[in-house]
């Protein structure tokens, strides 16, 4: 895949093009970068990931392409505590893909997020894994866990081709505003 396949697996449910966002499990920052052109310098992204070169990587990518971007790196497990604003919207791109059990990650993801706000995901479509990418899930099994854990409106919003494990899907769901 490449920049316009991320931004186009996260354009229908990035909006408005501002707000604050995170990026969790960001990596070298792919789909950060997709956030930074679809958020635009208005919007904040908060990256978060435990690598710090794969961090210094996006760090150096952000900069050339969206020098405006208002970009706060951390460098942590995203599955601990961590010291975050309120978030209209949070992306875990091909990240819950290690996690065993995905509803207790699920669960302190959403203690970020703002009531209405959009938690999406991007991820291979199958339930089988492999030693690269151990626990994925289909979209249908997404549907289920964001379900178990209170999110609605879930909605595909889009496929890209993938020759590893056949295709990745992006869905976005809601947190419950009540």
């Amino acid at each position: 895949m490449n920049h316009a396949d991320h931004v186009r697996l996260l354009r229908k449910g990035v909006s408005p093009a501002e707000g604050v966002w995170a990026d969790f499990g960001s990596g070298a920052g792919a789909f950060t970068l997709a956030l930074a052109e679809l958020l635009g310098p208005a919007g904040q992204i908060h990256s978060v990931d435990k690598d710090a070169g794969a961090l210094a990587r996006q760090r150096r990518s952000l900069d050339e392409a969206f020098p405006d971007a208002n970009l706060h790196i951390h460098q942590a497990d995203f599955t601990g505590p961590l010291e975050l604003p309120s978030l209209d919207g949070l992306v875990v791109a091909n990240a819950l893909h290690f996690q065993r059990q995905k509803e207790p990650a699920v669960r302190r993801l959403l203690g970020y997020l703002r009531p209405g706000g959009r938690f999406l995901v991007v991820e291979y479509d199958t339930d089988r894994g492999n030693h690269w990418v151990p626990y994925p899930f289909s979209f249908e099994s997404w549907r289920t866990i964001a379900r178990r854990c209170d999110l609605q409106s879930t909605e595909l919003l889009d496929w890209a081709p993938s020759s590893f494990l056949g295709r990745f899907y992006s869905a976005c769901s809601l947190k419950k505003t009540d």
